[in-house]
């Protein structure tokens, strides 16, 4: 039997909630989820019920008929004003027979015979219409001197005490103007998401605050917020390695030869026009050059862009499941994680995720094994052979490293990553998404295997490596291109920062 979202907006009195679960029996629905914090927002309640198709109908008309059924989220109308009213009995009676029959709620009243302005009562109003708010208006106007101190249409002067109407229009300023009925499903499962977290010692306002930076980062790095750091590294005569470190998310890695040149991952998708322009500054040519792009793994910030490349996309199966599943926690003991889910649906959708539509998958037949890792294919680009490791799923299930021995490369994923050079802005990111799924591993025991793995094979590379480098480059997910020192990871050579505008 299928399930049913809904959100109830029920007064703040004993025995609503019991109506509302009355409604639901009735109905012979059953109560799957059930959320509701006074501390977030005191009159908001989130359902899952699972009901037939007729009986879900029947819920919604019986919650509406009520009142209880929230039916739009589209901004709250606040008119904010000062009314002198007559100091008689009465007079605040009166007054609130304008604001009731005017279909206002007020939000906030101040009044007090003994201050400075014994006679004006300051009042906060919310009103769902615009024509409403203009009639009441016009009504108090006939009968008392007003004073307008603010009156808002956006939404950005909505109270706490209805937390998820300022929420949803937060949203709104992120992702545009999407329909009431998407918004009812988003704010929904980021409560779901909070929910889970909550359980887990999150504070809530950190979950909420979270979800909304991130939204806000990608949107204000993007286009003329864009910015990029850069590392071009000759590896062999006529070949260079160009590391692309993006404003927040996963790197963009260009390996160009005269043959052509290789994409190790795009980036999120918000990114893609600013990567081209960075693209054709820094190499020019390079974009029409490139002959296929290989997908690390099933992240948004590292695939996200890959619709935009009319090329062969190289990818495991396992990332093509996970982009197929929309949840990160695919093929993993987590998979379960509504928490990793939702995440996902949330990154997807504020990064505008435009994956591969029909990629090419790597065979995940044995081959041999290199360091603990299987190999499942390998890619040769100008006589330069890399082979494809298959990780063992401790980041995200499907990951793959490349490991070219002649070059000293070493494409290691998300799994060894230079955190200790990474810049404050792109650390800070980095944290929201913490907050948001509490590791970034789907299994981190795994992950830690993985890494030693992988930094035990750097350190016994030794190929015939081009102009004087003595150590294997590790291209990380995030971060500088680095190589192995007593001190850990150090980046390598020049970085310079760029922006598009520059």
């Amino acid at each position: 039997m299928p399930r049913h979202s809904f959100i109830a907006r029920m007064p703040n009195r004993p025995g609503a909630l019991q109506k509302a679960a009355a409604v639901v029996e009735r109905g012979r629905g059953n109560i799957n989820r059930l959320q509701f914090d006074q501390k977030i927002d005191p009159e908001t309640v989130f359902f899952e019920v699972t009901a037939d198709e007729t009986a879900c109908r029947q819920i919604e008309k019986d919650l509406a008929a009520l009142g209880f059924l929230q039916d739009s989220l589209r901004p709250l109308n606040i008119l904010k004003f000062c009314i002198s009213l007559p100091h008689e009995p009465g007079a605040l009676h009166e007054f609130l027979d304008y604001t009731t029959s005017g279909k206002a709620n007020i939000s906030a009243i101040d009044f007090d015979d003994r201050g400075q302005h014994p006679d004006r009562v300051t009042i906060t109003l919310s009103l769902e219409q615009s024509a409403e708010a203009g009639e009441l208006l016009d009504a108090l106007k006939s009968r008392y001197r007003i004073e307008i101190i603010e009156y808002d249409t956006t939404g950005k002067s909505l109270d706490h005490t209805i937390f998820y109407l300022r929420f949803a229009q937060q949203i709104r300023e992120i992702v545009g103007e999407p329909e009431d009925r998407f918004l009812f499903q988003l704010i929904g499962d980021l409560n779901h998401a909070a929910q889970e977290l909550m359980n887990l010692g999150q504070d809530p306002g950190t979950v909420f605050e979270s979800i909304l930076q991130t939204g806000r980062t990608l949107r204000n790095t993007s286009n003329d917020g864009f910015f990029a750091d850069i590392q071009v590294i000759p590896v062999a005569p006529d070949c260079l390695l160009t590391c692309i470190q993006l404003p927040a998310g996963g790197n963009v890695y260009l390996f160009r030869t005269a043959e052509g040149c290789l994409m190790v991952d795009t980036g999120y998708g918000i990114y893609s026009r600013d990567i081209r322009r960075v693209m054709e500054r820094v190499v020019p040519g390079c974009r029409k050059d490139i002959s296929q792009v290989v997908i690390t793994h099933a992240d948004a910030d590292h695939c996200g862009a890959g619709g935009d490349y009319n090329v062969p996309v190289l990818m495991h199966p396992g990332t093509q499941e996970i982009i197929r599943a929309a949840n990160r926690a695919y093929g993993s003991r987590n998979e379960a994680s509504i928490i990793e889910e939702i995440y996902t649906s949330m990154i997807n959708l504020f990064s505008q995720f435009h994956p591969p539509v029909s990629p090419r998958l790597f065979p995940t037949a044995f081959r041999e094994e290199i360091a603990g890792f299987p190999v499942i294919d390998e890619i040769v680009m100008s006589g330069f052979r890399f082979r494809v490791l298959e990780g063992l799923g401790g980041h995200l299930y499907g990951q793959i490293y490349l490991y070219c021995t002649e070059l000293g490369l070493l494409f290691t994923g998300d799994t060894v990553i230079n955190f200790r050079h990474l810049s404050a802005e792109r650390t800070e990111y980095n944290t929201l998404a913490v907050n948001l799924v509490t590791s970034v591993n789907v299994d981190s025991a795994v992950a830690k295997i993985e890494r030693q793995q992988l930094l035990r094979l750097a350190g016994d590379t030794s190929g015939h490596f081009f102009n004087g480098r003595i150590a294997c480059l590790i291209c990380g997910g995030h971060g500088p291109v680095s190589t192995l020192s007593d001190s850990g990871l150090v980046p390598y050579g020049p970085i310079d920062r760029i922006v598009p505008c520059d």
